[in-house]
């Protein structure tokens, strides 16, 4: 396809996104969705065909979406929420991955490699529907940090797995030491290379003194992480997550300006939606309706399994994590079960299956009819679920409590800025004072408003039962910044490490006593 025709297609693929995003706020359906039904037609307005490349999205889009979720992940919010994401990635993306393939072998009479691609590509969970939707609906905030935690590491458990098999199929053995030593070689080789190229970007972004500079390297960072990890050999999605993190809560939280702040996370969230946008194009361009309706029996009975080896993952690991950890409402693991979405990736390693697999022209019909059927089924059904569950509670005392909180954090957030123009000689003291003293009579008010809500009783904060889950959310990162001074101190040699043990398990129970946020 030569630069023109290029052009013209790129033009097509943005007026239908337009029209798609405007009837998806009309019809009130997920805009993912939305554009996947609209891609399905695209092929008859196009001279030539055009498909979703592997390597586009492997090497070009996916980074962009990791590193872009990355450095807008906090850290402390995944570390609170580590243990049920580590189960979900992990274990559960294995274990689910091992049951949809004894399904398949069975049920299709696939041979074990084929039926272990299919059930490694069925097992990671396309999320960015479920992220939409909580954009519209509040739902609690360790909810959605669960969901973009697995979503983060999900990708990456899913590249390792696909690489391995891959690997049995091309050499014809490999032994399960070999296979644990290989993926933790890979995995913690991407931690490593993420570490590394995330900490050297931070002096280097400390010193370049323009935003579109700035810019410039967060991209070379996200493209040449993926990069340098896949030439290494180890896994390039977990080194991309890891440099996002760091990059996103050091580099950016160090001497940055909030103007640049705003143009790099402004950036990369357009970034993000626009590789969105083409992405679920792509898939409804991709996918054959005729062909899809050849398979339907084999897609309907992948879609059974898929969501069988969700219900054996997400109940039981998460129904024992109450030893370990806080434990999930039960209505939250619905909600995990339910938002089981298919997406890219899946699309994309069924489109990098080896030339020579057996039967793998079927193999992707059955791997996009279950992408179509999760999009469309789930994505246009997810909104209702959440309001099913009952899982936003945003009452008009809520509201006020945050905008209360927007004030406050705005105001200082300015008297910051308006500190550092004093210092750097760029604004005049009078002119500081009279605009410092605008900023304080807002951020009073707020303070006292806030006062006085939250020393009302706890029913008439949040009507019938429970305390303030703002105050709660409060009270836990309160002490979790009391565990990581204690583990500091210890690790200074300061206090005996018997004395921080005692006080860290009085601060753990403590923060079960506190309710979700």
């Amino acid at each position: 396809m030569d630069v023109t025709e290029l052009v013209k297609v790129s033009i097509i693929l943005l007026l239908v996104a337009t029209g798609v995003a405007m009837l998806s706020r009309w019809l009130r359906i997920p805009y993912v969705t939305g554009l996947v039904l609209a891609g399905l037609p695209i092929t008859e307005l196009l001279s030539r065909r055009i498909g979703l490349s592997p390597t586009l999205v492997l090497d070009l889009f996916l980074p962009i979406l990791i590193f872009e979720a990355g450095i807008n992940t906090d850290v402390s919010r995944l570390r609170s929420t580590f243990k049920p994401i580590a189960l979900l990635a992990g274990p559960g993306a294995l274990l689910s991955s091992g049951i949809i393939a004894v399904l398949l072998k069975f049920g299709l009479g696939l041979d074990w490699i084929p039926a272990l691609f299919v059930g490694v590509i069925l097992a990671n969970t396309d999320t960015v529907s479920m992220i939409a939707v909580f954009k519209d609906i509040p739902v609690p905030s360790r909810l959605s940090t669960i969901v973009e935690g697995e979503t983060l590491f999900n990708d990456a458990a899913a590249l390792v797995s696909f690489n391995l098999i891959v690997q049995v199929y091309s050499t014809g053995s490999l032994t399960f030491l070999e296979g644990i030593q290989q993926l933790l070689f890979i995995s913690l080789g991407g931690c490593v290379v993420g570490l590394v190229l995330g900490y050297l970007s931070i002096p280097v972004f400390a010193r370049l003194d323009d935003a579109l500079s700035s810019l410039l390297l967060t991209v070379a960072v996200a493209l040449g992480t993926f990069q340098a990890g896949q030439f290494l050999g180890v896994s390039g999605p977990v080194a991309v997550v890891v440099a996002g993190l760091i990059f996103g809560n050091l580099g950016l939280s160090r001497n940055t300006s909030a103007s640049s702040r705003i143009t790099l996370l402004s950036f990369w969230e357009y970034a993000s939606f626009t590789v969105n946008t083409f992405i679920f194009l792509l898939i409804g361009v991709e996918i054959n309706l005729v062909t899809l309706w050849k398979t339907l029996p084999a897609i309907l009975l992948a879609v059974l399994a898929y969501q069988v080896g969700r219900v054996l993952t997400v109940y039981p690991l998460l129904a024992g994590i109450r030893w370990i950890d806080r434990p999930i409402p039960l209505r939250w693991q619905h909600l995990l079960f339910l938002g089981n979405i298919k997406g890219s990736l899946s699309m994309a390693l069924a489109l990098s299956l080896p030339a020579t697999l057996p039967g793998r022209e079927v193999l992707i019909a059955i791997v996009f009819g279950c992408v179509l059927v999760s999009l469309v089924r789930q994505g246009l059904s997810l909104p209702w679920v959440v309001k099913r569950l009952k899982l936003t509670k945003f009452s008009e005392v809520q509201q006020q409590v945050e905008e209360l909180q927007a004030q406050l954090i705005t105001g200082k957030a300015a008297q910051d800025e308006l500190d550092s123009l004093l210092k750097s000689g760029v604004l005049p003291k009078a002119v500081y004072e009279e605009m410092r003293s605008a900023y304080q009579v807002r951020i009073a008010g707020a303070e006292k408003t806030l006062r006085e809500l939250y020393n009302r009783r706890p029913d008439e904060v949040e009507g019938r039962g429970g305390k303030s889950s703002k105050l709660e959310a409060i009270r836990r990162r309160l002490l979790l910044a009391e565990k990581g001074a204690l583990n500091e101190a210890m690790r200074k040699r300061i206090l005996s490490e018997e004395i921080v043990r005692e006080r860290i398990q009085t601060l753990d129970e403590q923060l079960l006593k506190l309710e979700d946020d």
